[in-house]
């Protein structure tokens, strides 16, 4: 049997002519591991405790859409049938999620999401144990802005403070675009409202 026009399938078996089992060099998809990638890396800090679930969370979605594994956490790349081969890359990739979420947790919070089976579940979990809701959270920030002082800390530090917090209000409070189909200022308007109050 010629091995000319075929691609070994990471079961080590040949097929032919399927472009999209060639993953092993092709960085555009999901299924490829980088080769300094490893079940050890801590892809975020500081680690997940509870109380800073948001930031923890934007963080550790920047670090796996950066590395194409995004879908792995959403639902939307779904385990193929045992018949498809790529169910073993599948599973090596959600192994290597699953090694990457316990890596970004605190020890404590890695014990009670330990025996998951895929990435999706410790996700969603977390999610549904940590996740405050928008309204409340956007409570605490614009708490937390009204009673931040500057105290001892530098102007540096200060600015630090308030712009993280007046970018995490953004996040959970965005201005809405505006569809009118004449040139309307009312965004505009709003925009610099929002500006003049940080």
């Amino acid at each position: 049997m010629s091995d000319e026009g075929s691609a070994s399938s990471v079961h080590g078996g040949l097929f032919s002519n399927n472009a999209n089992k060639g993953y092993q060099n092709d960085t555009l998809n999901p299924y490829f591991i980088h080769p300094n990638e490893n079940p050890a890396l801590v892809l975020v800090t500081p680690l997940l405790n509870g109380g800073n679930y948001h930031s923890w969370s934007r963080s550790m979605t920047i670090a796996l859409r950066s590395k194409n594994k995004i879908r792995f956490l959403n639902g939307s790349l779904p385990r193929p049938n045992d018949e498809d081969r790529d169910s073993l890359a599948w599973d090596r990739c959600n192994t290597m999620l699953l090694s990457w979420l316990n890596n970004s947790l605190e020890p404590d919070i890695a014990q009670s999401v330990l025996w998951m089976e895929t990435a999706t579940e410790v996700w969603q979990e977390l999610k549904d144990r940590f996740y405050q809701g928008d309204v409340f959270r956007i409570f605490d920030i614009q708490e937390e802005l009204c009673t931040l002082k500057q105290g001892d800390s530098s102007n540096s530090s200060y600015y630090t403070k308030l712009k993280k917090l007046w970018q995490e209000l953004d996040n959970f409070s965005p201005i809405l675009q505006c569809d009118c189909t004449v040139t309307c200022k009312a965004v505009t308007k709003i925009r610099e409202y929002r500006d003049g109050d940080q």
